[in-house]
């Protein structure tokens, strides 16, 4: 019988009705580096840190669970992971990806996967013809949906049928639905991206990332360049995501039920210009995210009146923070200009929509009254001139 989401993020199938570690309900941190051998040619199954690890295994097996993978690779970080996937392409090789990315992981691309050989073409994947760009060298088409951070849908279904009838790879980044709302090896992705930083782990006190596949010949490749550039995630951090995908789907659901709220908030004050937030019927990918996702997660995004006012807000607000990341219990603001895209070219963001005016907000599971409260006070308070 398969079990629900909020059941495999607790419990792995496989673990079912055993006793081990000493009956241990928390998964224990095996804090070492190496491990000893029985005997000259005999092995406990582990042998070096960078290899594998136990707790790490754990974390591993429980993210390709959640995805619907037959594999998962953690990382020391989200750009950690992104950053060693790009090994497993050759140099000359083409990928096509969307315009607006994190800017991580638009820098990766631009500034150093080309000194490696490696070709990008950054396009709207969300409403162009991926087709009319595929060259003989196309290897990969590369996606987040939601975006980063214009909240632009693509139909992962969709893509998957154009990439794999030209014999395609297609990764997709799913930090902002996590697993919990959004499976894309399920409809026809073949490897999912995290930044376990962000929902996976959810307390804003880690850093994590991680590549899931359901194709054993790109689970070969990755897990060779994982042995072999060693960017893997240590014991201790591997737990504190354990311990923070327990509680992944209660938080999801509050996050998303704040999100909403606050949100339509927006949508009253006229000094907001745009409100862009997936699960608004009047987003442009309403429909598709409906069809392809269990939700529409906690991530929005503001366009205010002139910059004026954003840095106003930016200054005014005391339980909602400003900082970069997401997907924490803590509701964030962050500047999109100076901070998560601050080295994307200034056409580029401009051409994506992101000016010196918008914000995002990563909301969290606080009392929403009371974020729509501080929210109102600051609002007034730059209105009236104090």
């Amino acid at each position: 019988m398969s079990r629900g989401i909020n059941t495999k993020c607790l419990h792995l199938e496989e673990s079912e009705g055993k006793v081990e570690h000493y009956g241990s309900i928390s998964y224990p941190i095996y804090q070492t580096a190496t491990y000893a051998h029985p005997g000259v040619g005999q092995s406990t199954g582990y042998d070096y840190n960078r290899v594998s690890n136990p707790t790490r295994d754990q974390l591993q097996k429980t993210l390709a669970s959640l995805e619907g993978g037959i594999d998962a690779l953690a990382f020391s970080s989200g750009m950690a992971a992104i950053t060693l996937l790009m090994e497993i392409f050759e140099p000359g090789d083409h990928i096509i990806a969307d315009n607006d990315l994190y800017g991580g992981s638009i820098r990766l691309f631009k500034n150093v996967c080309p000194k490696h050989g490696l070709k990008f073409t950054l396009i709207d994947c969300h409403k162009e013809k991926i087709e009319d760009y595929i060259t003989p060298d196309t290897k990969a088409v590369y996606i987040e949906t939601p975006t980063n951070p214009m909240m632009n849908v693509t139909d992962i279904k969709a893509t998957a049928k154009v990439a794999h009838d030209h014999n395609l790879i297609l990764i997709v980044d799913n930090t902002f639905m996590s697993p919990y709302f959004q499976n894309p090896l399920t409809l026809g992705a073949d490897v999912v991206v995290h930044s376990g930083t962000k929902y996976l782990g959810g307390h804003n006190d880690t850093l994590a990332g991680f590549l899931v596949t359901n194709r054993e010949d790109i689970s070969e490749k990755l897990k060779y360049m994982y042995l072999t550039t060693g960017s893997c995630l240590s014991p201790f951090d591997s737990w504190l995501i354990l311990r923070g995908i327990k509680t992944l789907g209660v938080r999801m659901e509050r996050a998303e039920q704040n999100a909403k709220k606050l949100a339509e908030w927006f949508g009253s004050r006229s000094s907001v210009k745009k409100v862009v937030y997936p699960g608004l019927p009047n987003h442009p990918g309403y429909e598709v995210q409906k069809s392809q996702a269990r939700g529409f997660g906690a991530m929005l995004t503001i366009e205010l009146k002139s910059k004026e006012y954003a840095l106003a807000i930016l200054s005014k607000v005391r339980i909602i923070k400003y900082a970069e990341s997401l997907g924490g219990v803590e509701t964030l603001i962050t500047y999109p200009t100076t901070q998560t895209h601050a080295d994307v070219p200034e056409e580029i963001r401009v051409a994506n929509g992101i000016t010196d005016s918008v914000l995002r907000l990563s909301v969290g599971i606080e009392d929403v009254d009371d974020l729509i409260d501080e929210l109102t006070r600051v609002f007034d308070e730059i209105e009236s001139g104090k």
